[in-house]
């Protein structure tokens, strides 16, 4: 026996579950384009640390874990103190990132449509993998995308999202683990037995993340420019100024189905 519903009701259950998302601002040049303003400056700002901090972090990292450089007198390390030099620098990006990605969350909230993102809907889904069968050169339904499309905002999710929270937690972990009996020592302790039960485990988890921060880096700016060079909608001049430029009819059009 099916239980009746109220549709309003139910609309209203929805945007309290998730919060409907302000519009992108338009700025309308002539009867078949318009400019719209996809990357709020958060975001943007967002971006550039979160690039400068994971390529600091892969740099640090390797030397870290595989010394590629060595002081140029064999003398005793404290008087070079590359090694020392390089995990600052490695904890100091990562507060960075930390601090950054934290802010980035908050603006999934407070910012415009095209800065969140719902995985929860089914129909995020279905169109996701309407983008998989499109770059599969396979028959689909793919629609036009102003922001990233639903693939692109689930590699987000996998890689900005659970990657980012697995390297914070494993290499908070790893920095104060010589230090248990310290306050962020304790605070820490429960990782290895999430990842494993030992240092070693949490390392390697740290380490087969931070390849696939790399491999992503590479695919993201790869999809980058194939996007910009394929649409010609200004993608790449976005990160830097917020706007894209479309076609209005496909933008009011995206608009509206939102």
């Amino acid at each position: 026996m099916s239980i009746p519903t109220n549709p309003k009701i139910e609309q209203k259950r929805t945007e309290v579950i998730w919060k409907r998302s302000r519009k992108a601002k338009h700025i309308e040049l002539n009867d078949h384009m318009v400019k719209v303003y996809v990357w709020e400056l958060p975001v943007r700002i967002f971006h550039w640390i979160n690039a400068f901090s994971i390529l600091v972090l892969m740099i640090t990292g390797v030397f870290i874990g595989r010394p590629f450089v060595s002081a140029s007198i064999q003398e005793e390390a404290y008087y070079s103190f590359l090694m020392g030099w390089a995990r600052y620098i490695h904890f100091f990006a990562a507060f960075l990132f930390t601090i950054n990605l934290a802010v980035r969350w908050y603006w999934v909230y407070k910012g415009n449509e095209h800065a969140t993102s719902n995985p929860f809907r089914l129909s995020f889904w279905k169109e996701a993998f309407e983008t998989i069968k499109y770059y599969l050169f396979m028959k689909n339904n793919k629609k036009h995308y102003i922001g990233h499309n639903p693939l692109a905002q689930l590699s987000y999710w996998i890689f900005i999202g659970l990657g980012s929270i697995i390297m914070m937690l494993t290499g908070y972990y790893l920095l104060f683990e010589p230090q248990p009996e310290s306050i962020y020592g304790k605070m820490f302790m429960w990782v290895a037995h999430l990842f494993g039960g030992d240092s070693y485990s949490v390392r390697s988890w740290h380490h087969l993340v931070a390849w696939g921060f790399i491999i992503f880096t590479v695919v993201h700016v790869y999809m980058a420019f194939r996007e910009d060079y394929l649409q010609r909608n200004g993608t790449m001049s976005s990160i830097f100024t917020g706007y894209k430029l479309e076609r209005k009819k496909e933008a009011l059009g995206e608009q509206d189905e939102k």
